[in-house]
């Protein structure tokens, strides 16, 4: 499966997290997901939102227009973006270029 899903209401992420890292930030890719390292442990919620907060900050949306979809419990992540059509090549081209920068030269 990509990465990156188009979606009826938006683009579907794949996402393996690492909670309890030293700091927030993508770390490239883990098989097929874009691996995000968070602060957040995994108790309560806490990497959750951690994981929204910064995949918002990253793509430059609401953090209302994040959510995870599937996976609550686990460090693999299905996520939406919402967005309207007429926002998601420009979306899936920050994602593909997020991929990219945590990837290295």
């Amino acid at each position: 499966m990509p990465i990156i899903q188009d979606r009826p209401e938006g683009l579907g992420l794949s996402v393996m997290v690492q909670p309890k890292a030293s700091r927030s930030e993508a770390a490239g890719r883990h098989g097929e997901a874009l691996k995000l390292r968070l602060t957040a442990p995994p108790v309560e919620g806490a990497a959750n939102r951690e994981c929204v907060r910064l995949l918002a900050k990253l793509l430059g949306v609401a953090k209302s227009r994040v959510e995870i979809v599937g996976g609550h419990a686990h460090r693999s992540k299905k996520v939406l973006i919402h967005c309207p059509p007429e926002e998601r090549a420009a979306l899936r081209h920050a994602l593909e270029d997020l991929l990219q920068a945590a990837e290295g030269p």
